[in-house]
């Protein structure tokens, strides 16, 4: 048990450490995605509340009838109401761990700081392992942090606004509201939501296809024997 132990954390997801191009436990990689996704739902709800949700806040001290209605017929009411005020501390700090899992995924020497990649390894452990190159599952996941960066933009507007500002030397962007399109990171919040439903459930990696289609094309000129669709069944039956 104990030897079981330090050997997965040793290796974690990966066929062999030291390959110039390093391969992972494609089980793994889907076992991560369904831990992670609880960052999206989260986000989605939190979102949704800060975008279709009530601005004002009823206090309930003072409830009067005006004895009016509206054209509709609804009854008119004065009421004690305060301004919501929202605090997205505990947002950005998931946010800032879910970009820190999509960065440590990306590097052999950072994986072991990520707990989601130890535990993941753990639990695909006595699972039949399914080697996929980490050249495509890194371009999927820095296009993850891309979407937690715009998130991070939108829940932290004025301190990206201040940080922009002081590099140009003028204001670029406004520090006393959010410029950002309340849509932006409402639709990349689901778009993400469903590239790692289809990761986990499917096995299918969007990112990964993205990828493949870009080396097929020539934009990209990284070499990735899985993105050229070539066989390695035989050298992966090898391996096992």
């Amino acid at each position: 048990m104990v030897n079981w132990i330090i050997t997965c954390c040793k290796d974690l997801w990966f066929r062999d450490r030291n390959e110039v191009s390093p391969y992972i436990n494609d089980t793994a990689v889907r076992i991560r995605a369904g831990l992670l996704l609880a960052i999206p739902i989260y986000m989605a709800f939190t979102l949704f509340d800060a975008i279709f949700g009530s601005d004002w806040v009823i206090t309930g001290a003072v409830i009067t009838d005006t004895l009016e209605t509206d054209f509709d017929g609804h009854i008119l009411y004065n009421v004690e109401a305060i301004k919501r005020t929202f605090d997205y501390s505990t947002q950005t700090l998931v946010l800032l761990y879910a970009l820190f899992e999509m960065i440590s995924g990306m590097f052999v020497s950072t994986s072991r700081l990520s707990p989601t990649i130890l535990l993941s390894s753990f639990l695909a452990k006595n699972l039949r392992p399914v080697w996929k190159p980490l050249l495509p599952k890194r371009f999927a996941w820095s296009i993850g942090a891309s979407f937690i960066i715009t998130c991070l933009i939108f829940f932290n507007p004025e301190i990206f606004a201040g940080w922009v500002n002081a590099v140009a030397g003028s204001e670029i962007l406004p520090e006393t509201y959010n410029y950002m399109p309340s849509w932006i990171p409402l639709v990349m919040v689901w778009v993400c939501f469903g590239f790692m439903w289809m990761e986990t459930v499917l096995g299918f990696c969007a990112g990964c296809k993205v990828h493949s289609l870009l080396v097929w094309m020539g934009v990209l000129k990284e070499e990735c024997e899985a993105c050229n669709n070539l066989d390695w069944g035989e050298s992966t039956s090898k391996k096992l």
